[in-house]
C-alpha cells in the first residue's frame, strides 16, 4: 500500500483509489471502441547488445535492416528444426 492511498474505516485499502485523478471522467467512454478481432501484435524482442551488434554489421553488409536479417535467419533455423523432425 502507498504512503498517500486511503484506507477504510477497516483499515483496508480503499478499492476507489487506483492513482486515476478524481477529475477524469470516464461516465461518457465506451468499452471496446478500439477493440479489432484477430489483430496481430508485433512483439518486441529485446537482443543483447553484442547481439545486436553483430547482426547490425551482418545486416548492413548485405545491404538489409537488422529485422530482415533476423527474420531470415530464423526461418532458416525453423527449416532446419522441421527437416529432421
Amino acid at each position: 500500500m502507498s504512503g498517500n492511498q486511503r484506507v477504510t474505516e477497516m483499515g483496508m485499502p480503499d478499492s476507489r483509489d487506483d492513482d486515476i485523478p478524481v477529475e477524469i471522467d470516464f461516465s461518457k467512454g465506451s468499452r471496446g471502441k478500439f477493440f479489432r478481432p484477430g489483430a496481430r501484435i508485433s512483439l518486441p524482442v529485446y537482443l543483447e547488445a553484442e547481439v545486436q551488434d553483430y547482426l547490425a554489421a551482418r545486416a548492413q553488409a548485405r545491404g538489409m535492416d537488422v529485422g530482415q536479417l533476423v527474420n531470415e535467419l530464423l526461418k532458416q533455423d525453423i527449416e532446419r528444426i522441421e527437416g529432421v523432425r
